[in-house]
């Protein structure tokens, strides 16, 4: 699967309960975030190419002993369409985003609907909710130290009542911070979506940082999603709307492209695009391809959330 529209692009260019139930394994094994206040990510901007003294969580069942991608390539390879289309098009646009002050809305099957200001939000998450998490795949792929919060911790705060099947993720939709929103290459804003059991599982986060720092705008400042057993795509970036439903959400990209992009969007490379083999990704700062992994490497912990799913038919 890919992150451009559907048509003339080479795929060169391509961004292809047990667990959830061990929280406390979960939390030890997990990298914790130490610097800052235990009340808030009250995080300095990164004003250097790359923090001489981070200090890389423990590798454990999460995370992974990998080389990390340099912060330069993260933040200057990107995929973020509302401010253009081409890889470096974010890093160079984006300056225009205005992170703070930042409101979300939560609303649908949940008791405690509302407008909510993003800081006050974070104020909430404890020093032992903060973790970090590696890896990700976009048909290319990376090795990101995230920092965030399961999105568990958020979505039990706002108490989704039993009809909550499905959450739903809205990006901001605002051309005058994002330039590319003028083209019309997608149909805005973007949406993304995952079953709520998908979203309440320890692997799915909120970030709000990545090396240690607070998030880049080409990034997905200053609140965005990372599924890392799930394509690129389906990591919503600048979420203004968490949105809870009893019916399966329709995201962007399925709704561009239904027969090449399906709700689960799972790393599977037994699942090939229509127009390409899924079967090896280009890890960025490498030449030489790798096969990719099913569910990213990630298929111990969350395999269980599809047993019995023909995987094939929903891709």
């Amino acid at each position: 699967m890919l992150i451009k529209r559907p048509s003339d692009i080479p795929s060169s260019e391509i961004t292809p309960e047990s667990v959830y139930r061990n929280r406390r394994t979960f939390l030890k094994t997990a990298a914790i975030m130490t610097a800052g206040t235990a009340a808030a990510f009250a995080l300095p901007r990164f004003s250097e190419p790359q923090d001489p003294h981070y200090r890389r969580p423990p590798a454990g069942p999460f995370n992974t002993d990998e080389d990390l991608t340099s912060y330069k390539d993260i933040t200057t390879y990107n995929n973020f369409y509302e401010f253009g289309t081409d890889k470096d098009d974010p890093s160079e646009y984006a300056g225009s985003l205005k992170p703070r002050p930042w409101k979300v809305r939560v609303d649908g099957e949940v008791e405690k609907a509302g407008l909510y200001d993003l800081d006050d939000l974070l104020k909430g998450i404890s020093q032992e909710d903060r973790v970090y998490r590696l890896r990700c795949v976009e048909g290319w792929s990376m090795v990101i130290p995230w920092l965030g919060f399961p999105i568990s911790v958020l979505l039990k705060r706002f108490q989704p009542t039993s009809r909550a099947k499905y959450v739903e993720f809205t990006t901001l939709n605002d051309p005058q911070q994002m330039p590319g929103l003028s083209r019309p290459v997608l149909d805005w804003p973007y949406v993304e979506g995952l079953r709520i059991d998908e979203a309440m599982h320890p692997l799915a986060i909120f970030a709000v940082g990545l090396y240690g720092k607070q998030l880049p705008n080409q990034n997905g400042a200053p609140l965005r999603i990372v599924v890392p057993w799930k394509y690129g795509f389906k990591s919503c970036k600048s979420i203004v709307r968490i949105r809870l439903t009893e019916k399966e959400p329709l995201p962007t990209w399925v709704r561009a492209a239904p027969h090449e992009y399906g709700f689960y969007s799972n790393v599977n490379p037994d699942v090939d695009h229509p127009r390409w083999s899924q079967k090896f990704e280009r890890r960025i700062g490498e030449f030489r391809k790798r096969r990719t992994q099913l569910f990213n490497g990630y298929g111990e912990q969350v395999a269980g959330l599809y047993a019995g799913m023909d995987l094939r038919k929903h891709f």
